[in-house]
């Protein structure tokens, strides 16, 4: 982040201190502060542990980020911050000692009200859940067991499919394909939290399908619905 300040800032033959605050999303005394730095000033700030105090910069971003997205890791906080502002100069270590501070503040004065959903209408809503069981015992030897749980969300009439193999598109449809059936037809929506068997990444709730299975939900005539990211 210093030496991408210096060099917008060229020796003054480069951006204002104003136009490259609004640029960073950072304060002007912040930046002030690494102009003035000598190189011998930056190499004692980089060999500082707590540098980590840059990311005081970003603390409204990052609160946030963790308020909307309460489980997100350091590591993808991180991510979204060099996509925000570039290569930054902390270590993954930092973040995760910041973020850990971060969200036990957050989390202390963070209420969420929730309320039981009533769907009213029979063959409206499937709720469709993937999951595994760790160490059940199959002729004496214990195995996982990879599940898919389809559950009715009018009548909670439930059907599940299982594998003994790590679930893979062409299973997922299978078992799709089998819950329909023991339930003698297709209802007019599958709701499902973000596996990757479905959604293959979330920007600003723009999703990104698994393409091969949003071609099966059209074809079988489903709508797919995914929850948001991180929402319980």
């Amino acid at each position: 982040m210093i030496h991408k300040i210096k060099s917008m800032y060229d020796n003054g033959q480069g951006l204002s201190i104003r136009a490259i605050s609004r640029e960073l999303n950072i304060s002007r005394n912040t930046v002030k502060k690494y102009l003035a730095m000598d190189a011998q000033g930056i190499c004692v700030m980089m060999e500082d542990t707590s540098r980590q105090k840059w990311l005081d910069g970003y603390r409204d971003y990052l609160i946030n980020q963790l308020k909307d997205y309460p489980k997100l890791s350091a590591v993808k906080l991180m991510r979204r911050l060099c996509r925000k502002v570039g290569k930054l100069p902390i270590s993954e270590r930092s973040m995760r000692r910041y973020v850990q501070n971060l969200k036990a503040e957050v989390a202390v004065g963070q209420y969420r009200y929730y309320e039981p959903i009533i769907e009213t209408v029979p063959g409206v809503q499937c709720q469709v859940d993937p999951g595994e069981l760790r160490g059940v015992l199959i002729n004496g030897k214990p195995h996982t067991v990879y599940f898919v749980a389809f559950v009715l969300s009018y009548s909670r009439l439930m059907y599940v499919g299982l594998s003994l193999q790590p679930l893979n598109t062409q299973r997922f449809i299978e078992m799709h394909d089998e819950a329909f059936r023991y339930f003698g037809g297709v209802t007019e929506e599958c709701i499902y939290d973000q596996t990757k068997l479905v959604v293959l990444s979330e920007e600003y709730r723009e999703l990104k399908l698994n393409q091969r299975f949003a071609q099966y939900a059209t074809a079988a005539s489903f709508h797919i619905h995914a929850c948001e990211g991180f929402d319980p």
